[in-house]
């Protein structure tokens, strides 16, 4: 699902060539970058997230309002953001995902005997080798 938003950006005083990234339709959504590059990128990436939790709570995603009813304030534009909510589902989304598992015989007796939940040694497992590759 691709959404797009308005947002206002607005020239950061005290850093030159920084700006300050708000999206109105989507409260407390603020960001910023060092370049007008980064901040549209982090100004995308707080959106997709903002949205995100909205959707993995069983909210819709926020209507967006049209582009030129937002006014920014004096020193400011508008443009709008671009969210890939697939993509960014798919790098950082806490939705569960169902995978089926093949394992011995003799190792699924043993789990099941001592009520070991696949599913959590799994992910933990998982998540024990994904924060081994990034520290490495």
């Amino acid at each position: 699902m691709k959404l797009t938003y308005p947002a206002c950006f607005y020239p950061d005083e005290e850093r030159k060539g920084a700006y300050a990234v708000v999206v109105p339709d989507l409260p407390g959504c603020v960001s910023g970058g060092d370049t007008l590059a980064e901040a549209i990128l982090m100004g995308t990436d707080a959106a997709s997230g903002w949205v995100l939790d909205e959707l993995e709570d069983g909210k819709p995603a926020p209507e967006a309002s049209p582009l030129e009813s937002i006014i920014p304030e004096a020193g400011g534009f508008v443009s709008m953001l671009v969210l890939d909510m697939d993509a960014y589902a798919e790098k950082y989304g806490e939705k569960a995902v169902r995978k089926n598992l093949t394992i011995p015989a003799w190792l699924n007796t043993f789990a099941e005997n001592n009520h070991i939940n696949f599913s959590q040694v799994l992910q933990d497992s998982l998540t024990a080798l994904y924060q081994q590759k990034q520290h490495a």
